[in-house]
């Protein structure tokens, strides 16, 4: 394997282009600041540095930075945009990274290489909006008409009038940022969450999933002289109104909410491309007959609707119009209808030589009806285990006494319920709520399997998935709610979380397919069965390190083992938007998985601010879809790592259980709870109104109850950020003491040869190049105890500094954060305006709990978590 040259960073763009931007919005921000708020204005410039001041007078100032922080990010968008395509304008399409054209250069197959792996490649992304995002739909609008005014001043041809006007009307748009507040003063209901979701379709997404479409085929014609007539397939997912794990307010009601607004949604799509088309296509049959097999095929769409005396001898319009009728009336029983007749106005178009109008108002729409369907996305459901096996506790105890869960008996007669074709009498009105809405719920899902549209309904995801029982536990409350005895059309997805559940992993699945009732209904997929991985819940578990290594071991196994049984797996990866929740640059994360595990199939979840960035714009959107299914062809036909390396292997092995023990020492500590709880604003994030869920599932205080998104939350705000390094530097420490001179060569040759070392590497420094001990100590002195507070807190600093001196050794000394200059630059034009937030929200902190109101946390202290977590990119 090459080494990974193609891995290091370029160095800035020269263009100076962002920083112009970054100038005259700067400016017009402010301008409003002039307007609104003076002595935010005033303050804003002054040099050096002036504190925020405290109290509720904090509010404007916090509201300033929170927007400035939003207009970089929408700046560095457009940049990245403008880039691409300057790119492949002075390059041609093979320079773009990640692009279609690149890939298929590098892979060098043939035409029919190419379309096999074409016609199986699928990617996955799944919406979720539980990870605290904070913007209202009504923010996401106003970013979104800022960036698309910033894509028109790229234009070069406006006058200096026409662009005073631009700027004007940019002007306005931060004007309403300031007017309309993005602090939310009452928590979103699940409603606001599945509209949040959908917005993205209607803004984005919808308009560019065709242009990804054209955009592989271009590359096609481009490396291989001809298009395959089979493009990459997109299916996209949704939590949204279907993730119930913890969060009461998502009801099998909602859930059916969420399926209808999903069905409005893209049809209201359809109609409006339809009527643009049907605005666009006024040919006269008059001037440009039809050949009779299309003219026949077009009149049979025209005659299945009421006659319509508009747009007679313009057979496209009435043809559209015919389609939108039958749309909107319910005419079409399946999405292939619907495709079959766009189809004919396709070869129509082409019969008579218009392809040009094929390709522009009819094949768009068509693509994306096979990507949307009838339903927009695929919704998920997710349940906890706890749940599942306490409903399933209450059935039997209708029936007598109800074994212990755990025990051979539980296992016992699960099995033997599932092998007999009549189940015991459930009186449903004596079941408590829990019991009848998890009922509910199934019921629905087996309606929805079984009627027009059964990819409406996504899988079942299981979390804390830990035996085979919890798994078969659903098959059997599926068959209580209605579903068959021979075999079950519905998929239960484990999500292995814990560090002791992915090492679990294989032999609770080769447990499940032991049961002929499991291993029937999942050969009915086609021997797949899909697996959802934890990042965020094996991060904290275990550390960022141990966890990445864990991740991949327990791919790797799986595979073996499910291979073993005739079966294929997808992996599904639950990743956040930081890096100890899995995040990572898209490309670089698909190639450090391991060889064999993507074959042409991968889901990812796209969570709360990863959505905002990633599918806010079209051009962002198509560009990410476009890396995203690239990535996962690159890695299918070229999966780069196959050849055993026990050496790194055992090096990774020693690492992580080094790690891991380092990490959850300190977890441990005396103390530590303490700590984390009074240096952190944990306990306030829990009564910060940005999402539906609540922070804890089921009510409880513990650490291990609590959620990994607000773990890392915290963490965050205090910049302490140990989720994402900590561990690391003693594991190295301890591995070359004990290793000597060969141990540093492996070192140095996983971080040259290996992939996910390398990858695992660079995101740490990242993170270490982000946290900050000097403001870490200051929250640190919020701590009551000082002995605590001393301890755990240079326990920190140790193991921070231990981590720096891990990764300058394998980067040759390199300072933290040299080898990622655009990343260090983006953030240094925040540093000294965060660091100013952190300082107020120590003593915000410091005030609310001296003073604390009952139920309620005070607005500028919650203002200055919006605010940092705008400053950082990400809440969680």
């Amino acid at each position: 394997m090459q080494a990974l040259a193609r891995n290091i960073p370029s160095t800035p763009d020269p263009s100076g282009y962002a920083e112009e931007l970054r100038s005259e919005l700067r400016a017009l921000w402010r301008n409003i600041l002039s307007k609104r708020a003076p002595h935010v204005a005033t303050w804003a410039e002054a040099m050096p540095l002036q504190p925020i001041p405290t109290g509720l007078e904090a509010t404007p100032y916090l509201q300033a930075l929170s927007i400035w922080f939003q207009l970089l990010r929408i700046i560095d968008e457009n940049a990245h945009v403008r880039d691409r395509r300057l790119t492949e304008t002075l390059s041609g399409a093979e320079a773009v990274e990640g692009g279609f054209a690149e890939v298929l250069s590098e892979l060098q197959l043939t035409d029919s290489q190419t379309k096999k792996l074409t016609a199986d490649l699928c990617a996955g992304p799944t919406l979720t909006a539980h990870p605290t995002e904070a913007k209202r739909v009504t923010v996401l609008e106003i970013h979104r008409r800022i960036y698309r005014n910033l894509v028109s001043l790229e234009v070069q041809r406006w006058t200096p009038t026409e662009r005073t006007e631009l700027l004007n009307g940019l002007e306005g748009e931060i004007d309403l940022l300031w007017l309309t507040g993005e602090l939310r003063l009452s928590r979103p209901s699940l409603r606001d969450e599945i509209e949040w979701g959908l917005q993205f379709f209607r803004d984005a997404i919808f308009d560019a999933v065709p242009q990804v479409m054209d955009r592989f085929d271009q590359a096609c014609m481009h490396v291989l002289g001809q298009t395959l007539g089979k493009t990459p397939n997109i299916r996209f997912h949704s939590w949204i109104g279907g993730d119930r794990d913890g969060n009461p307010n998502v009801t099998t009601e909602m859930t059916a909410l969420a399926l209808q607004r999903g069905r409005e949604t893209v049809q209201d799509l359809y109609r409006q491309a339809i009527d643009q088309a049907a605005s666009r296509l006024s040919i006269s049959a008059l001037i440009l007959p039809l050949p009779e097999s299309n003219r026949a095929r077009v009149q049979e769409i025209i005659d299945r609707t009421p006659d319509d005396d508009r747009n007679r001898n313009e057979p496209f319009r009435q043809a559209l119009n015919a389609i939108r009728y039958r749309l909107t009336d319910g005419g079409y029983d399946h999405i292939s209808q619907f495709v079959s007749d766009l189809g004919a106005l396709d070869a129509a178009l082409c019969a008579v030589n218009a392809d040009v109008l094929a390709q522009r108002h009819i094949r768009p729409l068509c693509r994306a009806a096979m990507v949307f369907g009838f339903r927009t996305t695929t919704l998920d459901i997710r349940q906890n285990s706890t749940v599942t096996n306490d409903v399933l506790t209450e059935l039997w105890s209708q029936s007598g006494h109800a074994p212990e869960y755990g025990t051979p008996d539980w296992s016992t007669r699960l099995r033997s319920e599932l092998a007999d074709q009549n189940l015991p009498y459930q009186n449903r009105e004596a079941l408590s709520d829990q019991a009848r809405e998890m009922l509910a719920l199934l019921a629905l899902v087996h309606s929805v399997r079984s009627g027009p549209d059964p990819k409406a309904i996504g899988p079942f995801i299981l979390s804390m998935t830990r035996s085979a029982d919890d798994i078969l536990g659903v098959y059997l409350l599926a068959r209580y709610s209605g579903f068959g005895s021979e075999t079950l059309d519905i998929s239960v997805v484990p999500l292995f979380e814990t560090i002791a559940d992915l090492r679990n992993a294989p032999a609770i699945l080769l447990d499940v397919l032991a049961v002929p009732l499991a291993r029937r209904s999942l050969k009915t997929d086609g021997n797949e069965i899909e697996v959802m991985l934890g990042y965020s819940d094996s991060g904290k578990d275990g550390g960022y390190f141990c966890s990445t290594w864990e991740l991949e071991r327990a791919q790797r196994r799986i595979v073996t083992a499910l291979a073993s049984q005739g079966f294929k797996v997808t992996f599904f990866h639950g990743r956040g938007g930081s890096v100890s929740r899995g995040g990572a640059p898209t490309g670089r994360a698909i190639a450090a998985q391991p060889s064999g595990t993507i074959a042409g199939r991968l889901r990812v979840t796209e969570q709360g601010e990863v959505v905002s960035t990633r599918y806010a714009n079209r051009g962002t959107a198509a560009a990410h879809l476009e890396l995203l299914l690239s990535s996962t062809l690159r890695h299918t036909a070229n999966p780069g790592e196959t050849l055993a390396r026990p050496e790194f292997d055992d090096a990774l092995d020693a690492l992580s259980e080094l790690s891991q023990t380092t990490y959850v020492s300190l977890l441990k500590m005396p103390g530590f709870l303490d700590y984390f709880q009074q240096a952190s604003p944990v306990e306030e994030l829990a009564r910060l109104k940005i999402g539906s869920r609540p922070a804890r599932r089921f009510g409880a205080a513990s650490l291990d109850d609590l959620r990994a998104i607000p773990w890392v939350f915290a963490w965050s705000q205090n910049r302490h950020l140990i989720t994402g390094w900590y561990g690391f530097g003693a594991a190295m420490a301890s591995f070359r003491k004990f290793r000597g001179a060969r141990g540093d060569e492996v070192l140095q040759d996983m971080f040259q040869h290996s992939r996910l070392f390398r990858l695992a590497v660079d995101e740490m420094e990242k993170s270490l190049y982000q946290a900050d001990m000097g403001i870490a100590a200051q929250y640190g002195e919020l701590v009551h105890d000082e002995n605590t507070r001393q301890i755990v807190f240079q326990s920190i600093k140790a193991e921070y500094d231990s981590a720096c001196s891990a990764v300058q050794f394998l980067t040759g000394g390199q300072t933290i954060g040299h080898r990622f200059p655009r990343l260090c630059e983006r953030f240094d034009r925040k540093r000294a305006e965060l660091a100013r937030i952190h300082a107020l929200q120590v003593e915000l902190l410091r005030q609310a709990r001296t003073e604390p109101q009952a139920g309620s946390v005070p607005v500028p202290l919650l203002q200055s978590m919006n605010a940092i977590s705008a400053g950082l990119g990400w809440t969680g």
